[in-house]
């Protein structure tokens, strides 16, 4: 059964901007800005992470210091360790993220380090934030598949998702990293996650190398997940993943939603408005196939 109305977690200033090469913070910052009129209520804006590994982030601080925050949006960041959420609080950032795996090899060769090491390193870091009032999102990644281990056992999935809920993430966004589910992974998945968690912990995360983003997450609304993250333009992707071409567009998300009669409070004009003048600046075209068939507005 379809739910009446779905959160969208908008990205694409964080996750999509962070594997662009040449992005300015006024870029950035404008970008935040548009989003925020649109009737968004949860904006990732910039990630404290080190500027070696992701030097596109580099520029957070001055991001949250210039971006004109409207009440009630969240503006988040993904904060991976205490010296990122340290930052993060001298920000004054309200809701961050940590990210983990699903996947032994993933979380090995992303983040260096095992899944069960990922989750020691988390303890504090959400131990901090608590203890600032701060609520913290849980990013799993490659949860049905994995560009080294092939499919991942959905009891793996629901595992770690527990043990990150259990820990104190108040969702669990769940990431299909490379873009190759398919629905009937999809359904397996949230099946196992269901007989643990309760459905407003979960979110989906789902890429579109494999143009499989719309059709998974349209299985994962008839079950009942309500909230989706997207990128605006269809921007992003994952540099740790061959192949994977960027994050499900906002714009098609939208066009999803409110043609299924779904509410989301967010104007899809606006959305496309900012798509194409970030894509602008980027000096490339929208990926989204409902910007381009808007076109500019």
């Amino acid at each position: 059964m379809l739910p009446t109305k779905v959160n969208i977690v908008e990205v694409g200033a964080r996750d999509g901007l962070q594997n662009e090469q040449s992005v300015t913070l006024d870029d950035k910052v404008r970008l935040i800005n548009r989003l925020s009129h649109s009737g968004l209520k949860h904006i990732e804006a910039g990630s404290f992470v080190s500027p070696k590994w992701v030097p596109q982030m580099a520029d957070s601080a001055l991001v949250f210091a210039n971006i004109h925050q409207q009440p009630g949006i969240i503006y988040s960041a993904l904060t991976p360790n205490l010296a990122g959420l340290e930052r993060a609080i001298e920000s004054d950032v309200k809701q961050v993220a940590v990210f983990g795996s699903a996947s032994e090899s993933f979380s090995q060769k992303n983040i260096n380090c095992s899944i069960e090491e990922s989750l020691e390193r988390f303890e504090p870091v959400i131990a901090l934030a608590q203890q600032h009032k701060i609520d913290v999102r849980g990013y799993l990644s490659c949860t049905m598949v994995c560009p080294y281990e092939g499919n991942i056992k959905p009891e793996q999935t629901a595992l770690i998702a527990s043990k990150l809920f259990d820990m104190g993430c108040y969702e669990i966004s769940l990431g299909d990293t490379v873009g190759k589910a398919t629905p009937n992974r999809v359904e397996a998945m949230l099946d196992a996650l269901f007989k643990q968690l309760p459905k407003d912990a979960l979110a989906v995360h789902f890429h579109d190398t494999y143009g499989q983003a719309l059709a998974n997450i349209y299985q994962a609304l008839l079950m009942g997940i309500g909230t989706v993250d997207s990128a605006v333009a269809g921007l992003g992707g994952c540099p740790y993943a061959k192949g994977a071409s960027g994050n499900v567009a906002t714009e098609d998300v939208l066009y999803l939603c409110h043609n299924l009669g779904i509410e989301t409070g967010v104007d899809i004009d606006a959305i496309n408005q900012a798509g194409w003048e970030i894509c602008r600046a980027l000096g490339k075209q929208p990926v989204s196939k409902v910007a381009l068939a808007l076109g500019e507005s």
